[in-house]
């Protein structure tokens, strides 16, 4: 069992044991760099193994993680956490200079638009520096002291003594945090299975050298990250187990949308033409990007063989922008059958761009001064950081020339087109070779994802894809990477493998069409209907009257110098755990103050976000510290169980909890933004306008789940209905999940009753076109499907919109506020149409729909409207 997925047991089943994040690290990171999920996790995962029993001494983990995922912002905040935590120096290295020029600046530049770090970093109340050193001889103790080298100088310095080098001594004493990039290189010895070797071999051995560090003193810690960790290898597997600390694989990667989709363009023709699509939809990415206002400008990379020809296609390339003409633009438009390209040149005419115009554009953009090279080592290194920053607005290039000098440690959001300038193939006996997956891995970094958010209420999206279910909008090609190559299906199909090995591109995608019936069409729903939503608003804190529920009112665990010790007996699976009498003690922050206020008081004023002028601003009414500590309504009422050795807790014991817990807290204060509320006025629009076809692509569809029709072999018969003879069903079928087709055959079941109620009976699948938004807290919601049920009345007709929402037995508990916001519908949402009429509108929310555990309850709602 890897060391990860125990974390993931006492995640999954002792939620109350896992600890949190520090509030700290975010606070002292950049707040431009939003912590995703998956990094919280990552950080929660060393943190509970560092403070476990079960840490062996010196430690030594390996986060595995995915090309594009944030590793080096991990690194910084376990920077900052291991600085509380009493270490000073810190000693970062990798395999390449260049990589360590990047993190470098990253690291240090504090007007990098890539600088990790806020931008003054407070720890228990002090101002800490970062800074660089040499060696650790005189290291500052009270700031953070990085060494930064290569793996190669780290080996050299250590084995042949050089002046302000680091040497063995200067690990012996002090201990060390060693920070190894792309760690998968260290594995030299390890992956060949070598253990017998003599002094002399030893000394060749860059794994031997780190290993001798890393062991120079018993409480240095070793944080390997790497995105490809062979664990095939059954040596590195063995090593391994138990040293991931945390795994988050490019495949996950993909699926949670944080990287760009890839498409490959082949085509028989010359290496100039391949060359110009690439310009030109890289113009047209740009284009679209301002017409939403957005400053992002698309990167084209060119990929060569050798140098030398790489060298000749520059010069050529630059040539031919020089005598670019229209002609030529139109004849590679013209000759192309991609509706990819189709809709480029339609883009261009609606925008009276003509050729002309276009070929002027693009002498301009891709002059030689808007190209880089980056061909031999001395132009890597010396043009390292301009191509760490390509998404600044100050960085004017455009293109870039290479031949694998940026296969690793590149770090790149805004590439979105690869040339690929020669033909060959390097497969053996239909695997890819060592070419096409050097290919892969690059590919793999193109494909981070370039963020940006179009709609407000998009935020929470920025650096996720927004369009893979709406494949007719023109920002959708703002979200590929588009691989130019020769017209080879073999190649393409040992790519395609390569790719999937990796992980950047799924195994099994379809897709799949919503086609609205034409007969639907004719309706007058269609024609002249409306639908309801309500909106979105910024909310006050002028009416916010205590502390965030989801952090009041749970109770919080503390282990408290409990004593426990365990003796291991070392390559044999045999612990010996001593016994040591504790004592569980409930109790509450209010409770702690009324025994003794200055226990509560002192922690809070070690804690930064808890100074008054501080709190003020996310609690508004507030009017003393006093009532901060002792209302219910904000920390009074905060459970505390604490595990400790005493019946009843001494004040240090206390004192202690408060702190644990404050911080907790705290850093769910420190993470409120502006919040808002979704309006209770639920507004009108024209039906045809929110429900259109809609082209969608679906990852491994499979049994009777997503991405299957609902007439499908694999259907379960009572399920099984061909929805395109169905009059009241909007759509020509469904493609939903289980729980959605159960709803579908259900609803069909109550048709004929409706009908009888109801001249009008319709049930429309909602795919990301319809959005409401939460009355609290503005929370975003798509509901699945809306049954619309018309009747006449005495001066019109009354319409019943209706939101339903089929929901797993996995996810009700998790979505629960979804289910509060429908049932709350009926009564607060008010309709508002644009232009009187004579007819009543009515909007309403079911309970969720599942057929497991709640089909009783939706019965009794359903039924109520017949």
């Amino acid at each position: 069992m890897f060391l990860f997925q125990h974390m993931d047991s006492v995640r999954e089943f002792a939620p109350l044991l896992y600890l949190e994040m520090p509030g700290y690290i975010a606070a002292n990171l950049n707040p431009a760099f939003e912590l995703r999920h998956y990094q919280e996790a990552a950080f929660r995962n060393f943190i509970h193994f560092y403070e476990s029993d079960k840490r062996p001494n010196p430690t030594q983990v390996l986060f595995h993680m995915a090309t594009g995922s944030g590793k080096t912002l991990i690194m910084a905040g376990l920077i900052i956490y291991l600085y509380k935590r009493g270490y000073r120096n810190f000693l970062f290295f990798v395999n390449l200079d260049n990589i360590v020029k990047k993190t470098m600046d990253n690291f240090l530049n504090v007007t990098s638009q890539k600088y990790l770090f806020a931008e003054e970093i407070v720890i228990d109340g002090e101002q800490v520096k970062i800074n660089e050193v040499s060696n650790f001889q005189g290291a500052n103790s009270d700031a953070v002291n990085i060494c930064f080298t290569t793996t190669q100088g780290l080996h050299s310095d250590m084995w042949f003594a050089k002046e302000n080098a680091p040497s063995f001594d200067d690990f012996a004493d002090t201990k060390t945090v060693m920070i190894a990039d792309e760690a998968h290189h260290l594995n030299v010895d390890t992956r060949r299975g070598k253990v017998d070797k003599t002094e002399e071999e030893l000394q060749k051995s860059w794994e031997t050298t780190v290993r001798k560090i890393f062991e120079a003193n018993r409480n240095n810690i070793l944080l390997e990250f790497t995105a490809t960790c062979d664990l095939q290898n059954s040596y590195i597997l063995r090593d391994y187990e138990n040293k991931i600390i945390f795994d988050y694989p490019l495949r996950k990667f993909r699926e949670e949308k944080y990287s760009k989709q890839i498409k490959t363009i082949r085509a028989d023709i010359t290496h100039t033409d391949r060359a110009l699509l690439a310009l030109l939809f890289s113009q047209y990415r740009m284009k679209i990007f301002q017409d939403h206002r957005l400053y992002i400008k698309p990167v084209v990379l060119f990929k060569a063989r050798t140098i030398a020809e790489s060298k000749e296609f520059e010069q050529n390339f630059y040539e031919m922008i020089r005598m670019l003409t229209s002609s030529t633009l139109e004849r590679v438009i013209t000759t192309s059958p991609l509706a990819e390209v189709k809709r480029m040149a339609t883009y261009y005419a609606g925008k009276g761009i003509d050729f002309d115009k276009l070929a002027q554009e693009l002498r301009e953009e891709f002059s030689p001064d808007r190209c880089i090279s980056v061909n031999d080592d001395k132009e890597a290194k010396e043009r390292q950081i301009l191509l760490n920053s390509l998404e600044s607005r100050n960085n004017p290039y455009r293109a870039i020339f290479e031949v694998k000098k940026l296969d690793e440690g590149w770090d790149v959001l805004n590439l979105f087109d690869i040339v690929r300038l020669y033909e060959t193939r390097d497969a053996q006996t239909g695997k890819p070779g060592k070419t096409t997956i050097a290919e892969a891995q690059l590919i793999g970094r193109g494909a981070r994802y370039c963020p940006f958010v179009i709609e407000e209420d998009d935020k929470k999206y920025k650096y996720k894809r927004k369009y893979d279910g709406d494949i007719e909008n023109p920002l959708r090609v703002c979200e590929e990477l588009y691989y130019h190559c020769q017209y080879d299906s073999r190649y393409i199909d040992e790519l395609n493998k390569a790719l999937i090995a990796t992980g950047i591109m799924p195994e099994n995608q379809i897709e799949i069409q919503h086609i609205m019936k034409e007969e639907f069409r004719q309706d007058e729903l269609y024609k002249s209907g409306i639908v309801f939503l309500n909106k979105r608003e910024v909310k006050s804190r002028k009416d916010i009257t205590e502390l965030l529920p989801s952090a009041r009112d749970r109770e919080y665990s503390v282990f408290v110098n409990t004593g426990k010790t365990a003796m291991d007996t070392m390559m044999m699976n045999a612990p010996t755990n001593t016994t040591v009498k504790t004592y569980l003690y409930r109790t509450t922050i209010g409770k702690i103050a009324e025994y003794n206020y200055s226990i509560v008081h002192k922690a809070l004023r070690r804690i930064d976000v808890y100074k008054f002028n501080v709190l003020r601003s996310y609690f508004p009414n507030l009017k003393t510290l006093r009532e901060f500590i002792m209302n219910d309504a904000y920390l009074g009422g905060v459970r505390i169980l604490i595990e400790n050795p005493d019946i009843e807790p001494n004040p240090k014991t206390l004192f202690t909890a408060c702190i644990d817990v404050l911080e907790r807290i705290g850093s769910e204060i420190f993470a409120i933004r502006e919040t808002y509320e979704g309006t209770t006025e639920f507004t009108d629009k024209n039906f045809r306008e929110v429900f259109r076809n809609k082209t969608l692509h679906i990852t491994d569809p499979h049994d009777e789940g997503e991405g299957i029709s609902q007439n499908a072999p694999a259907v379960r018969p009572e399920w099984k209905i061909d929805l395109g003879v169905a009059n009241w069903y909007v759509f020509n079928d469904n493609f939903g999940t289980t729980e959605e087709k159960a709803f579908v055959a259900y609803f069909s079941h109550y048709v004929d009753k409706l009908k009888a109620d109801y001249e009008k009976v319709y049930l429309v699948r909602n795919e990301r076109q319809l959005v409401l938004y939460s009355f609290n807290d503005g929370e975003r919601f798509e509901p699945d499907y809306l049954m619309f049920l018309r009747r006449r009345n005495s001066t019109g007709f009354e319409q019943y919109q209706i939101f339903v929402e089929p929901k797993g037995s996995h996810l009700i508990a998790q979505d629960k506020w979804k289910e509060d916001f429908l049932l709350q519908i009926k009564s607060k949402g008010i309709p508002k149409k644009t232009f009187a009429d004579d007819n009543e509108y009515y909007v309403w929310g079911f309970p969720f729909y599942n057929q497991e555990n709640r089909l009783s309850d939706f019965t009794k709602a359903f039924e109520n409207i017949i």
